[in-house]
């Protein structure tokens, strides 16, 4: 019988990993296997192309491995920078017992949460890299730990440090090849059209229903057509916004494949900080974001992404914005905030903006003018 939970996952893992952590071996010569163990959201692991890049730079005729959660496989099947991706679930047996029979590997790279050194060392991970300060038994099978940066710096950016050697150059659209367009992808979209995405991974990022149905109105008089954009189950939010129908609802129809070619036909993205925000930093569509709890200097564009069209929309001046932890390390430089809906009921962060902010910003992206109104 199949198992699928992490308790047969983990102790498979063990299994392979306990044995080799005796078997440690700084590579020497040539590096020719490279695995990427992580387990990030959808913006989080599109923000390491910039790791990506500089790896294929530094070792051009690597073999390059990233583990990739199942629902992001569509994008990054298309093996962008040479790299393979192999589909990860922490709860699939199945999956663990494939990556299992990937290895042995010179070198595992290990951005974010060092629980996933253990996979990596029961990949036959020979030497691992992570960052510095998370302590305890995630810590056990890493020999070598990076630094995190002093000073403020985007995701994409810190990601790349991993790597030894200079940053790789900033990213040009296209050189991320596009997925294969899902059959069903309608033909029929009026252009131009903006893609109004409501959906996050927080309730504490979504922005009130009547300004989504006043920004909707106003690019409709500027004759640019809205699609409503979210994610499975979270129809709702579209419902509330636009309770008559007035524009087109094509959320949660299409996979990231799909999804990516709808960005890729759009004049717009507006979303809140979430994944499909980093989605259309791949596809070139400009792109304002709407920062409520996150921050638009660890999500922002850095270093790697700095020609992207994206504008941010945030009030700078909360106070609440007060927590440092970033992939539970401390960084004194760190603001943003993860209070839960009991400790915050009211995102005043969110609230805070206004639709003429949006439109500035938006004339700003993608020199799209609309009409102002009072806030």
């Amino acid at each position: 019988m199949a198992k699928e939970s992490r308790l047969w996952s983990r102790l498979l893992v063990l299994a392979y990993a306990l044995p080799r952590l005796l078997l440690r071996r700084r590579p020497k010569g040539e590096i020719r296997r490279i695995l990427i163990a992580h387990h990030l959201l959808l913006g989080d692991s599109i923000m390491l192309a910039g790791l990506f890049k500089k790896l294929r730079r530094d070792f051009p005729s690597a073999q390059i491995d990233v583990l990739v959660p199942l629902a992001w496989m569509p994008i990054f099947s298309v093996s962008p920078y040479g790299i393979r991706a192999l589909a990860y679930s922490p709860r699939s047996f199945a999956l663990h017992r494939q990556l299992l029979a990937q290895g042995p590997y010179d070198w595992a790279l290990v951005p974010a949460d060092n629980r996933w050194s253990w996979i990596a060392k029961a990949m036959g991970a020979r030497w691992i890299t992570a960052f510095a300060n998370a302590g305890g038994v995630n810590d056990w099978p890493v020999d070598e730990f990076v630094a995190w940066p002093s000073s403020p710096e985007a995701w994409g950016d810190i990601a790349s440090r991993l790597s030894p050697g200079p940053a790789p150059l900033p990213y040009v659209a296209g050189e991320w090849p596009a997925p294969i367009r899902p059959a069903d992808f309608p033909a029929d979209l009026k252009s131009p059209y903006a893609v109004l995405h409501l959906g996050a991974s927080s309730p504490h990022k979504l922005w009130p229903p009547e300004r989504w149905l006043a920004l909707a109105t106003s690019l409709d008089r500027a004759g640019v057509a809205v699609i409503w954009s979210c994610g499975p189950g979270e129809h709702d939010l579209v419902r509330a916004a636009d309770p008559d129908r007035r524009f087109i609802d094509l959320a949660g129809r299409f996979n990231m494949a799909g999804l990516w070619h709808l960005l890729a036909g759009a004049a717009l993205l507006v979303s809140p900080d979430t994944g499909v925000a980093h989605l259309a930093r791949l596809t070139g569509t400009p792109a304002v974001v709407l920062f409520g709890p996150g921050s638009p200097v660890i999500s922002g564009p850095g270093l790697f992404w700095q020609d992207s069209p994206f504008a941010v929309v945030w009030d700078e001046a909360i106070s609440c914005r007060d927590q440092n932890l970033l992939f539970e390390r401390p960084l004194p430089w760190v603001r943003h905030c993860w209070r839960s809906v009991v400790e915050c009921g009211n995102p005043r962060c969110m609230q805070k903006i206004d639709i003429n902010q949006v439109a500035e910003a938006i004339d700003r992206v993608a020199g799209i003018r609309l009409e102002r109104g009072e806030t």
